[in-house]
């Protein structure tokens, strides 16, 4: 009887410790136990981006993830004085230079990797049916003589400009351009107030076939649905654009939008402390083709990221599988 007792209570106590050590495991194959927030920047491929990295993370990898709101300027300066969110899939640092240059130098943040492996395009954009009808706008210093054209529905004597929604770091950049160019006496800069906003804005237009002048960037399904010309701009100058992104500089000055890598962005802490999820970050690189069509089938199904995100991981095995060693790879199909 009591050896019987005995094996029941080391029995006991096997088990208590195999289950204070399973948390322990599951932070080991992640690297920390610490939260995981990811940034959802409200565009519609870097928030697809932070559902993809958070699924993988999570059921794969263990992590404790949580997805929160983000924006470039807002998500960049939490980053980089607090160290959160973490993660940030799609940073685009161009209208952030100096204070990202900053933070790297400083050890406060990281680049794992590309977001974009062949890189991507900003600028202003008019549709080919306007570009064709109008073979005299060609730049963005013909704008004044068409302004007519693009007449703002609530001041018809002015062309309307549709611009960045607050808080993304172009929306700095076209004021800046807007200002460079002595657009105020011709053009309304227009806010659509939301990303989805500009987007039905445009889409409206093209399928209307209206005439409409944009801030836009790619890779995006709307890009890669309609055609669309650039308007010309001088060949990007750092110095005037280092100015241009400085709300507290003058004067701003006439250059085209920086190209860098779009990168993903992480704390310096995820490196020294889960520097797995780090080697992870580091390889999860999407081609724009990849990208258009992960947005194209959004967009098509009226999906919402996280739908986005699953359909990506369900259906491009081959693409992402890559990225994860193979019982990583097990564990976010059986999740899924």
């Amino acid at each position: 009887m009591a050896n019987k007792i005995m094996n029941i209570l080391a029995g006991t106590a096997l088990l208590a410790a195999v289950s204070a050590f399973a948390p322990a495991a599951m932070a080991a194959s992640c690297g920390t136990d610490k939260q995981i927030d990811i940034a959802e920047m409200n565009w519609p491929s870097a928030a697809a981006l932070a559902h993809i990295h958070a699924t993988i993370l999570e059921k794969g990898y263990g992590c404790d993830v949580e997805v929160v709101i983000g924006d470039t300027v807002p998500t960049s300066a939490s980053m980089l004085s607090k160290g959160r969110p973490a993660i940030a899939p799609e940073l685009w640092t161009g209208t952030i230079q100096e204070a990202w240059d900053k933070g790297l130098a400083d050890g406060q943040v990281k680049a794992a990797g590309l977001a974009i492996s062949d890189g991507a395009v900003e600028g202003w954009w008019i549709p080919d049916y306007v570009a064709s009808a109008n073979p005299g706008l060609k730049s963005v210093d013909d704008l004044p003589q068409f302004a007519g054209l693009f007449a703002d529905p609530d001041e018809p004597d002015q062309g309307r400009f549709y611009s960045c929604p607050p808080g993304w770091g172009c929306e700095i950049a076209n004021a800046a351009l807007f200002e460079a160019y002595a657009l105020e006496d011709s053009f309304n800069l227009f806010s659509p107030g939301s990303g989805g906003n500009l987007d039905a804005s445009i889409i409206r237009a093209f399928e209307r076939e209206e005439p409409i002048v944009f801030y836009y960037w790619g890779p995006t399904a709307i890009m890669g649905k309609y055609s669309m010309v650039q308007l010309e701009m001088p060949e990007h100058d750092p110095a005037v654009w280092k100015c241009n992104v400085d709300s507290n500089c003058t004067p701003k000055g006439k250059s085209a939008f920086a190209t860098p890598p779009v990168v993903v962005a992480t704390a310096a802490w995820i490196a020294d402390e889960a520097p797995v999820v780090f080697e992870y970050l580091s390889d999860v690189a999407l081609s724009n083709v990849q990208i258009s069509k992960m947005l194209d089938w959004g967009s098509a199904n009226k999906a919402g990221a996280a739908e986005t995100a699953e359909n990506f991981l369900k259906t491009e095995e081959d693409v992402w599988t890559q990225w994860v060693p193979a019982d990583v790879a097990e564990k976010v199909k059986a999740a899924l």
